[in-house]
Formats: structure tokens, sequence, C-alpha cells
């Protein structure tokens, strides 16, 4: 961690990043700096922010708000999934026949699903289940994944021990 995020950027507001979609928000340095505090403590109050970052409470204010409003960035809380209660986790790889954005949507919609991506490679899409137990995971997949349309296959791959979960790649 370093003292002055915003010292490792330029400072010059029309330095900013596009979104990778091209064309969404644009998010200056500043803006990058108030993520990454916001990213080490959620809770941080936006007096420390201000400080940090070299603007008013009120400032940093306006612009987490336009942050969230643009969906840049949401500030929510992360649990660790052993401590309530969800005791198995696996990452799905799931190959389609058809259309891949509908089984996505519709696995999307599925509680126990977390994360949902298209991707290109070996699987049309990676799907990451948290589930009770090894009955919940295998009904959800047996049962409920492989009964949507156009799911041509899966591979499942069991998580025995998370070793690193980090949510500070926003900003670097």
């Amino acid at each position: 961690m370093h003292s002055d995020p915003v010292a490792s950027r330029s400072a010059d507001p029309k330095d900013s990043r596009e979104s990778k979609n091209g064309g969404g928000p644009q998010v200056d340095a500043v803006s990058l700096a108030i993520i990454e505090q916001l990213q080490e403590d959620g809770r941080r109050p936006y007096a420390a922010i201000g400080k940090a970052v070299g603007l008013s409470e009120a400032a940093v204010r306006q612009r987490v708000q336009k942050l969230l409003d643009q969906g840049v960035m949401q500030i929510v809380a992360v649990t660790d999934p052993l401590t309530v209660g969800f005791r198995r986790q696996a990452m799905v790889g799931v190959n389609v026949e058809g259309d891949v954005e509908s089984v996505a949507d519709a696995l999307t919609a599925m509680a126990e699903c977390e994360y949902v991506v298209m991707t290109a490679g070996s699987f049309d899409l990676m799907v990451e289940i948290v589930c009770e137990d090894d009955d919940h995971l295998l009904e959800v997949i047996n049962k409920r994944i492989r009964a949507v349309p156009g799911v041509r296959s899966t591979e499942s791959f069991v998580y025995l021990k998370l070793k690193k979960q980090t949510y500070m790649w926003g900003t670097r």
C-alpha cells in the first residue's frame, strides 16, 4: 500500500481510462484513487478518502455517487462462503449448442451461480457455483444446469481450498 495513490498517476483530469467496452464512462486518476481507497476499506469515511486524494469530503461524496450511478463500481460486503454455511464451491465449464446468451441468462437467474462469463476457448461459459454441500452442488449441476435448453455438456472443477480472492484489480 502506498500513501499517496494519486501520485502514481497523472493528476491531469484529461488522463482517463476508457472502459474496456469502448464506450462506457471515463474514469480519471482521482476517481481511480477513490476506488482504491474504497477497495481497501469500503467503510472508509469520505473525509479520510478526501485527505488521501486531495479533495473535500463533499467532492468525494459526489464522485462516489457518480461512480455508483454510472455502474463503474458498487460497494458490497464480501463474505467467506465457508463461514456463512456454504461449504462447497466449484467452477463449471459449460459447452452450449445454439445461443450462448440465452443459456448465460438462464444460469444468471440461478441463485447459486455467483459468476457467469462467456468465454472463448474450451468452454462457451464459465460459471462459479456456491452451494451448501456436495448434495446441493450435485442437484444444481445435474438437475438444473444440465436441464437448461442448449447446454450440451459441463465439466466441474470443485474447489478444494481457496488460496487468494481479491477485488483490488479494478484500478491497476
